[in-house]
């Protein structure tokens, strides 16, 4: 039987990232909610790339991404430092999507990742 990894996320209830098999499952914030939009994307993309190592992925193995905006007028600064963030072969580009939700707090993204387990040289 596989077993499922889990990284815990801090809060009650709930893991930052889990892994099954060769699949990741994790999602990411900024943990400061003082930073404004550019700030907040940074940070929840490093995170992101952090939780993904953790559970021997690379981001060059997402296969799908939703990207949770509180204010959806930040949508193009937020897909500008993606697409620097993500490089420029399509070979690493996930299937996105994004949506304006109310994250509540200071919170301005949130970033929902499934990837496949592996390095970035087998992308």
């Amino acid at each position: 039987m596989q077993t499922i990894d889990r990284i815990p996320s801090g809060h009650a209830g709930r893991s930052r990232s889990c892994a099954y098999a060769n699949i990741v499952y994790t999602v990411a914030t900024s943990a400061d909610t003082s930073l404004d939009i550019v700030g907040q994307t940074h940070q929840a993309l490093a995170a992101l790339s952090a939780s993904l190592e953790g559970l021997g992925s690379h981001a060059s193995r997402m296969l799908s991404a939703q990207v949770l905006l509180a204010d959806m007028s930040s949508k193009p600064v937020v897909d500008e430092i993606w697409a620097r963030w993500i490089g420029d072969s399509p070979q690493h580009w996930p299937q996105r999507a994004c949506y304006g939700v109310d994250l509540g707090g200071k919170l301005l993204i949130e970033i929902i990742v499934t990837a496949a387990r592996g390095t970035a040289d087998d992308a």
